[in-house]
């Protein structure tokens, strides 16, 4: 088999490969991951967003990992298999829209090498800010296989099935969705003014907007449009034309640095104008291109967790620098130096990513962030020790423990925090109370399944409670009410001091007169330490 018919083989296996990966390791139980899988639990149950519980968010962010935990169970390492499909299908995605524009071989595969390293292995874990793109992805392919093969009998298809995971994006964080929407419909805007054929951008326009119609229309019944977050009270819109400059100008030095030189090689290659602009090859690779810079300036400002959430912009723009610089520079190599240069050069431009991974399997990761003294007994200050943030009084993951838990199969967790989750089972109130009420206010969601209770629901009942994110002083003042007429026989509140309300203060605050604590334990987190404190009735 030569190299140019190995190298699509080796771009499908190397998306595979990187995605699989998580599933041999056992994993420290992750940050946020509690809403993922009640999120999860709850749909996999018969549960539906905005009739059973309340979400800012659309719905769509749960569906696959909800089918999974039908297929394998509610256990955390189900949610990785999810996110093992979501990541091959968001890798497939992106090697779709580079062979639909003809990109280098030898750059496509160092694109899709990049793309898996810097945007699939560190998304292991399922979460709203990654999936919104992926649905987003697997629009914009559609949309750019629609106009590269623009005599294809199945084009209209194409725009159909990109509107419809338009939909899905949308669905699941609007402001991905929204953006997404405006990327595609700017392509497809370009290839109508320039095959003078309208058809297809209205099929995708009139799709998405069919679709998001009959789910608006049907999820109204409920308290959709209390929910379902696009500025109104009370919520807070996030789309500020001061953060978005603030961010992009005072920072962001990636993407002003790409959009900088993706400039000035559109510049080199316009020599005739009218034709520069009527080559759809060249012109959909920068419009694409110059999109997506524009919505990783923008959401990385309306989705601000993790703080590298946008990361995928890396991929595009550096596809398309290398595109066009290739054809000057690695013109006269072989496909295979070529693609071998490009690669490595990959590696090592994010070895941060993985060096982590190495280190644990070298065994060279021998620093500490604790206080330490010499073997004379000195206090020792280095690099790593220098200064101590709080989070260094976090238990660090490497001394985190395997938690024994049906729902923790592969997982670890903080000793004292198993210890806690332990206890807490152990309780008389808990063993010998089958219909106990508990209100969990804590990122042990699991223990809907492990104790198990019945999960409260309803059309004003929030899936989390981040208050002014994922709730607001009506639901506070509910929970309040219940607690002052001591309706839960068990309460647990994880109380982060430095969060604005991840948890209520106010709640917490009502809690300490009403209730009577009887536990404390650390939470399992590595950033932002937490206490998850345990409340019964006086």
């Amino acid at each position: 088999m030569t190299l140019k018919k190995a190298l699509p083989v080796s771009e499908i296996a190397l998306i595979v490969i990187f995605a699989i990966i998580p599933l041999f390791l056992s994993l420290p139980y992750r940050v946020n991951i509690f809403l993922s899988w009640e999120g999860a639990y709850r749909i996999s149950n018969g549960e539906m967003p905005f009739r059973d519980f309340g979400i800012p968010l659309g719905g769509m962010y749960w569906v696959v990992p909800a089918i999974f935990f039908k297929i394998f169970g509610p256990q955390m390492i189900s949610l990785i298999k999810a996110q093992v499909f979501i990541n091959i299908i968001s890798g497939l995605a992106f090697r779709s829209v580079l062979k639909n524009l003809e990109v280098l071989p030898s750059v496509r595969f160092g694109g899709i090498l990049l793309y898996c390293l810097s945007f699939s292995f560190i998304n292991f874990w399922p979460w709203y800010n990654h999936t919104v793109i992926v649905y987003a992805f697997v629009a914009l392919a559609f949309v750019i296989k629609m106009i590269m093969n623009g005599n294809n009998r199945f084009i209209y298809w194409w725009a159909g099935l990109a509107g419809l995971f338009t939909f899905f994006s949308f669905f699941t964080k609007q402001d991905g969705g929204g953006l997404i929407l405006l990327v595609c419909s700017a392509l497809l805007l370009y290839n109508s003014w320039v095959d003078k054929k309208w058809m297809g951008l209205a099929v995708y326009l009139l799709s998405t907007i069919a679709f998001i119609s009959v789910a608006v229309l049907y999820f109204s019944r409920y308290d959709f449009s209390y929910w379902f977050n696009h500025g109104q009270p009370p919520h807070n819109a996030r789309v500020s034309a001061a953060d978005i400059s603030n961010e992009f100008f005072g920072g962001s030095q990636w993407l002003k640095f790409y959009f900088f030189l993706i400039l000035l090689l559109i510049l080199s290659y316009i020599k005739d104008q009218k034709n520069f602009i009527r080559n759809k090859q060249f012109m959909v690779f920068s419009l694409m291109t110059l999109g997506i810079l524009c919505f990783a300036a923008i959401f990385q400002v309306t989705s601000y967790t993790p703080d590298n959430c946008n990361i995928f912009f890396h991929s595009f723009a550096f596809v398309f620098i290398f595109h066009y610089l290739g054809k000057l520079v690695l013109n006269n190599q072989s496909l295979l130096r070529g693609t071998l240069a490009l690669s490595l050069g990959v590696l090592l431009w994010w070895s941060h990513l993985y060096w982590n991974y190495m280190q644990r399997i070298l065994k060279t990761n021998v620093v500490s962030s604790d206080f330490a003294t010499s073997s004379t007994g000195e206090n020792i200050v280095n690099m790593h020790n220098a200064i101590m943030s709080k989070d260094a009084f976090a238990i660090s993951q490497g001394k985190w423990i395997p938690a024994n838990f049906y729902t923790l199969h592969k997982m670890t967790m903080p000793e004292p925090t198993v210890q806690g989750v332990e206890r807490i089972l152990n309780m008389e109130i808990v063993k010998n109370n089958k219909n106990i009420k508990v209100l969990n206010m804590s990122e042990l969601t699991f223990l809907a399944r492990e104790m198990p209770y019945k999960l409260e629901h309803g059309p004003q009942y929030p899936l989390w409670f981040h208050l002014g994110v994922g709730m607001f002083n009506r639901e506070a003042r509910v929970f309040e009410e219940k607690i002052r007429n001591n309706y839960y026989d068990l309460v647990l509140f994880e109380y982060i001091d430095d969060l604005n309300n991840f948890y209520p203060f106010r709640i917490r605050d009502v809690l300490k007169t009403s209730y009577r604590q009887v536990d404390s334990f650390f939470a399992p987190r590595n950033t932002n330490p937490g206490m998850i404190e345990v409340y019964i009735k006086k």
